[in-house]
């Protein structure tokens, strides 16, 4: 049997041609586009790396110019410290020159009113001084009518308000056992002294010659009288009680002074009956002057002899006595006061009464007159 041949097919070929074809297209369509991808892909690595260059260079640039503005901030931030200590120095030299001002103003107001007060002083010194040599004309002129001086030193005779002027002056002179001293101490040492000694005291005789200097002033025709008085009130010329002395030859001062100098200061104080014993005048005196050291140590009768009196049992002595003086007429009443260490309230009772009655008041030193 004979061998049957195949049959050839031409449609089988020309699909292979055709697909090895198409095969042979995407090859080379793909090789083409893989060439432009390629060169498109180097293209935009270029740009991208220009690109990248730039924003580095750009980062780069950045970054320095943060750095000069941190240094800026930091060297603005230096500045505004330093500022603010010019700032705080500033405030604090101001607050300062304020404090200066105000002193200034202050002591600008002050001296104005010292040099208005010494401006007033000096005024008063000019009324005063007219005053004295209105007064030392008067004096020169009734210096004819005195029958006593008092010899000491004219230095220690100071300027003071006193005036020993009026027709009735009364001279009341506290010869207590406190008189002796100063202190204490010394009254307690005098007062174991015999007689002759306690006379010479010096607080006594300061107290004498005291009223040795007032009665010098009494002129021709005044009428006078002198008191001492402890606890009781007598007058230093004895059988005068209740009377008037009139100067006239100076003999019956100088029989009451040198009386007095030799009186003997003892016992206790009793105001309110040296202050009775000037309704007993008539007429009531126009001029009184008291010198005293103290507060009363009794009133009219004298304390149990163990009983201690106490301050502000003297001061309810002194407010009695006060009311005895000022329910009888009104009178200046001067006062002489030395002091007596422990009674520090006497000062200012004694001016008391002496601004309430019009008269005046002074605390002498160890010197005067």
């Amino acid at each position: 049997m004979a061998r049957r041949r195949r049959q050839f097919n031409v449609f089988n070929l020309s699909f292979l041609d055709v697909i090895a074809c198409g095969f042979g297209a995407v090859i080379l369509f793909f090789m083409i586009i893989n060439s432009q991808v390629k060169v498109r892909s180097l293209q935009a690595s270029e740009t991208l790396q220009n690109e990248t260059e730039f924003l580095e260079e750009e980062i780069f640039n950045e970054q320095k110019r943060m750095v000069r503005i941190k240094n800026e901030i930091d060297k603005t931030e230096q500045e505004d410290v330093v500022i603010k200590g010019n700032v705080q120095l500033l405030l604090e030299t101001i607050e300062k020159l304020i404090e200066e001002v105000s002193e200034y103003k202050n002591n600008t107001l002050a001296a104005t009113d010292s040099i208005n007060q010494l401006q007033s002083e000096v005024e008063q010194l000019d009324k005063a001084n007219i005053k004295m040599k209105a007064d030392s004309e008067l004096e020169k002129k009734q210096q004819g009518d005195r029958y006593r001086d008092f010899e000491g030193k004219a230095s220690r005779q100071y300027i003071n308000q006193l005036k020993l002027d009026g027709n009735h002056v009364l001279i009341l002179v506290d010869s207590s056992s406190s008189m002796l001293g100063r202190a204490y101490i010394d009254v307690i040492r005098y007062r174991n002294y015999p007689d002759e000694m306690k006379v010479k005291a010096p607080k006594w005789r300061q107290t004498v010659n005291s009223v040795d200097w007032l009665t010098t002033r009494l002129t021709e025709g005044t009428k006078f009288q002198i008191y001492a008085f402890n606890e009781t009130v007598q007058s230093v010329i004895e059988e005068t009680n209740d009377t008037w002395l009139e100067v006239t030859d100076g003999s019956t001062i100088r029989t009451a002074v040198n009386n007095l100098r030799s009186s003997i200061p003892q016992k206790g104080t009793s105001l309110i009956n040296a202050f009775e014993s000037i309704q007993q005048l008539d007429p009531p005196p126009d001029n009184i002057f008291l010198l005293t050291d103290g507060l009363p140590t009794q009133e009219k009768r004298k304390p149990s002899p163990n009983s201690f009196v106490k301050p502000e049992q003297r001061l309810k002595y002194f407010d009695n006595a006060m009311r005895a003086f000022f329910a009888g007429p009104s009178i200046p009443i001067n006062v002489l006061l030395f002091p007596m260490d422990g009674d520090p309230d006497a000062a200012a009772a004694y001016w008391a009464l002496s601004s309430r009655s019009k008269g005046s008041f002074m605390a002498p030193s160890g010197d005067w007159p």
